[in-house]
């Protein structure tokens, strides 16, 4: 055998395999039963490789390789980019080169060549050359700039995408949002004043816009400007200067003035007894060299982020306390700082607060039992320390019955026993758990000596809802963008969400029916998020909601009877009804 024959007679590759094969039937003129022995096909696989080759013959069984350019295809441009263009070039009229421009403002950049290979295939032909004034009047209609001064509370009635933000007016009359940002020295002008502003940026929160683009498709929209209280609502320049010129060193003081306020919706904040506290880390993925580096729990490491401390009134379910200006070394002193700052807002300490074992030290401990707070909080395991509970004789240990129903885990194990720990000068109770769906035993720390263990389980068990609000603050409310609906520093925007979040808690509370609980993206999808004809009369505005399966409970809510001054709208009356 000639050298390298053994490529040609013992072909590997698949194609080149059918085609020795056919090649032996068709050109040397064997068997079918020869062949199949040769190459290890079996007779009817040959015969029906034949048949396909007899109705195809024109079959390439080779690569052919043209010399020169390549001819570019759409693989390298998203669907989305493709139908963007098309949108653009039929809606607007718009140009290549304008389209061009246009993406790449959106942030989807695609060269001229692109868009115009993308027109060409759809079968649309390039525009006639057209004079300035010719492409000037083709534009989309601009917006007015955003004055108090020109909104119109005549006669009239129009439409609106956003109905049901008009659900959270009365309320926000009520606490006179418009009186606390006064006091708090909240930023504004004579054209955009700091109440609109704010609400501009509070009505964007409440409906959950996540991304910059987003925001200019609906500047348009007369409910949004309505429910600011100006003609039109703030471009996201306008909005996210806003926020850089709000000062920050005011928003403790604005939301101390919030809590009073929700009070009177109640909320009753100022008397919350009980905390829920932890960290959460909103991640940065810039190139800021003085952004620290904290853990993010969703991605198990480490990264770029801001780190903010949350508090949550564990029986009305709502954030009362966040901040967000922490630099490494200050997080385990953080809880201090809040046990003081509550005793200025409220005239007294926590009863308890509700931690894991990352968020301070044993000293910090230490300290709150000198202030009188109580605290349930978890132990950090060593190997030593789970060997020396798991040694532990079976009756030694206390069967115990959960009355968290909820639970799939109800009759843990336990083992108390009083300890000593480092830098805690007394001794604190400790209670091991097992049974509860761990491989290792469950350590919480307390110095409620006195408190059953069942209380205190279920206690730090119902601690877990606060990372569920943690995450719907994430997911609907975009806390974790850095840049909510427009890039705003995030003092303020974390602020904005604990006022959004408090909003919706009101409104879930009012409703009832398993609403208490629900998440804020679920009551925006099942209350919230309808249209509306609004008509403004001499002393009235009527928002009159699209129909929607649970406006039953809306208007047994009270909602249909509700009848309050909006300040910020000339004093006239909301009304809302249902068709």
């Amino acid at each position: 055998m000639k050298p390298l024959a053994h490529y040609f007679l013992e072909p590997t590759n698949p194609t080149h395999k059918q085609y020795e094969a056919l090649r032996a039937i068709f050109v040397e003129g064997k068997s079918i039963d020869e062949v199949s022995g040769l190459f290890g096909y079996k007779p009817s696989t040959l015969r029906n490789l034949c048949t396909e080759f007899r109705k195809n013959p024109q079959r390439c069984f080779f690569q052919v390789n043209k010399p020169g350019p390549k001819p570019q295809t759409d693989e390298p441009v998203a669907l989305v980019h493709r139908r963007r263009v098309i949108a653009l070039r039929k809606e607007l009229h718009l140009s290549a080169k304008e389209i061009s421009g246009k993406l790449a403002d959106e942030g989807m950049a695609a060269s001229i060549t692109t868009v115009s290979r993308i027109l060409k295939d759809e079968g649309l032909p390039k525009l006639w050359r057209r004079t300035a004034a010719q492409r000037e009047a083709l534009r989309p209609e601009k917006a007015a700039v955003s004055d108090l001064r020109k909104l119109e509370l005549g006669s009239r009635r129009f439409r609106t995408d956003f109905g049901g933000l008009f659900l959270f007016a009365h309320d926000l009359a009520r606490v006179d949002l418009d009186g606390i940002l006064e006091r708090s020295l909240m930023p504004g002008s004579d054209m955009i004043p700091a109440g609109c502003a704010f609400r501009s940026l509070l009505a964007l929160k409440l409906w959950g816009i996540g991304r910059p683009s987003h925001v200019t498709a609906d500047t348009l929209d007369e409910g949004l400007a309505l429910f600011a209280g100006l003609n039109v609502i703030p471009k996201r320049s306008t909005l996210t200067e806003y926020s850089c010129r709000a000062d920050p060193r005011v928003t403790s003081e604005l939301m101390d003035m919030w809590a009073k306020g929700m009070d009177s919706l109640g909320a009753s904040l100022g008397a919350a007894r009980s905390f829920d506290l932890d960290f959460h880390t909103i991640p940065y993925h810039g190139d800021d060299a003085l952004v620290e580096k904290h853990y993010v729990s969703k991605r198990s490491r480490r990264q770029k982020g801001v780190l903010a401390f949350l508090a949550r009134d564990a029986d009305a379910r709502v954030f009362t306390y966040a901040n967000t200006n922490l630099r490494k070394g200050e997080n385990n002193d953080e809880i201090l700082r809040f046990v003081e700052l509550w005793r200025e807002r409220a005239g007294m300490v926590p009863s308890e607060v509700i931690f894991d074992s990352q968020l301070t030290t044993y000293a910090n401990l230490a300290r709150l039992e000198e202030m009188g707070v109580g605290f349930v909080t978890l132990r950090r395991r060593t190997q030593k320390m789970v060997s020396d509970l798991l040694s532990k004789p079976r009756e030694k240990w206390r069967k115990i019955t959960l009355t968290n129903v909820g639970r799939i885990y109800r009759t843990p194990r336990i083992l108390e026993r009083r300890i000593r720990i480092k830098d805690y000068p007394g001794e604190v109770r400790q209670i091991a758990v097992v049974d509860l769906g761990h491989e290792k035993p469950t350590l919480l720390l307390t110095n409620q000596m006195k408190e059953s263990a069942v209380k205190l389980i279920d206690r730090y068990a119902r601690r877990m809802i606060i990372e569920n609000m943690i995450s719907d603050a994430v997911d609907f409310f975009h806390m974790d963008a850095l840049s909510s609906a427009v890039p705003m520093k995030v003092n303020f925007d974390v602020q904005l969400t604990l006022m959004a979040s408090g909003l919706y808690r009101v409104l879930g509370n009012r409703v009832g029916r398993g609403f208490e609980s629900a998440e804020a993206r679920n009551i925006f999808r099942k209350l919230v998020r309808t249209s509306a004809k609004v008509e403004i009369t001499g002393s009235e505005i009527v928002v009159s909601l699209g129909r929607r399966t649970n406006n039953p409970l809306l208007i047994s809510a009270g909602y249909g009877e509700m009848r309050e001054k909006i300040p910020w709208l000339d004093n006239k009356t909301l009304v809302i009804r249902f068709f």
